[in-house]
């Protein structure tokens, strides 16, 4: 086993946690960034065409210009930016590598990995994201192969059925994503309207789409069962049931924080909210020296915590830090 100590640990390498580790190295901190898959991860495991709401201002980090003929970046062009961000600090990152396990000892953390390494910090951040874990309907059948809660491409579904259960961003953006490949669209939305938090260029495009009849949709409807060929659900104004033909279903109705290693870490967690227990000027945790940045900060209101502010984060926790070691 190796065993590794720095100063710093962070949990997460998405852009907020990058951001944080840029923020401790140009302040001198040691610094260890630890990241279960890929380098953005969460961003890589987005659509493939995905285009993000924010500016490509809003999204830089460290002082890096992303630069891109257009306003907006792409999910490829994100990646591109970040990876390059990483190899411009030469920021220590440890990827493929899953930290299963964070336990504070006098005033150390011990980090156990799925790889069987260890690492010792004096002070860490979880910065996690929320991507991992998908909401569920936990209605019989969500668990059947046809069922995903991930969309990634729309040729797989060319020419066949496709239901898209929720209204929000990710599920107007994959309705028309699929509907411009040539499948047949059914949309499954528990309330009267689309959330108003999906990207504004794209609702008139999808309202437009249903009103022509491209697209089906079922306001105030909730999904009771999922069967092989179709859905089952129930119209909750007029309490009947309906049947809605799908060859593939997409569960697209949010993500959550990774409660339980929180809460295994230590952590208290709001049981409505989800959201840590944390101060709101420094983000350290009721544990001490043991932190949270970016949208694991948020609980269930994911929509509150993206890049453009997340990104701030590390400034308040690096600050925090060496004030400690002022006093």
């Amino acid at each position: 086993m190796q065993i590794n100590q720095f100063k710093l640990i962070i949990i997460g390498g998405g852009p907020n946690g990058l951001a944080c580790a840029i923020e401790a190295q140009k302040r001198g901190i040691s610094v260890l960034v630890i990241e279960k898959g890929t380098i953005a991860e969460s961003i890589r495991r987005y659509p493939y065409q995905m285009t993000f709401f924010s500016t490509a201002d809003n999204i830089a980090i460290g002082d890096i210009p992303f630069t891109i003929d257009k306003p907006k970046a792409t999910r490829e062009e994100a990646l591109n930016y970040y990876r390059r961000v990483v190899e411009f600090y030469n920021i220590p990152i440890r990827l493929c590598c899953k930290v299963v396990s964070l336990v504070k000892k006098d005033d150390l953390f011990y980090l156990d990995t799925n790889v069987k390494d260890q690492y010792i910090a004096e002070h860490v951040v979880i910065s996690t994201g929320y991507f991992d874990f998908p909401r569920k309907l936990n209605v019989p059948g969500e668990t059947m192969a046809h069922v995903k809660h991930y969309y990634d491409e729309p040729y797989k579904y060319a020419h066949q059925h496709v239901a898209i259960i929720g209204g929000g961003n990710s599920a107007v953006e994959t309705a028309l994503s699929l509907y411009r490949h040539g499948v047949q669209v059914s949309m499954i939305v528990r309330s009267e309207a689309m959330k108003k938090t999906a990207k504004y260029w794209l609702l008139p495009d999808l309202l437009n789409r249903i009103k022509e009849g491209s697209i089906k949709v079922y306001y105030n409807h909730e999904v009771i069962q999922i069967k092989k060929k179709y859905v089952i659900t129930i119209n909750r104004k007029e309490n009947k049931s309906d049947k809605i033909q799908a060859d593939y279903v997409f569960v697209l109705t949010g993500y959550l924080p990774d409660v339980s290693f929180m809460i295994k870490s230590g952590i208290q967690i709001n049981d409505k909210t989800l959201e840590p227990f944390y101060d709101k000027n420094t983000f350290e945790t009721n544990v001490p020296g043991l932190y949270v940045a970016g949208t694991v900060t948020a609980g269930i209101h994911t929509e509150k915590v993206f890049i453009e502010n997340g990104r701030l984060h590390g400034k308040f926790i690096v600050e925090d830090i060496l004030k400690k070691k002022l006093i």
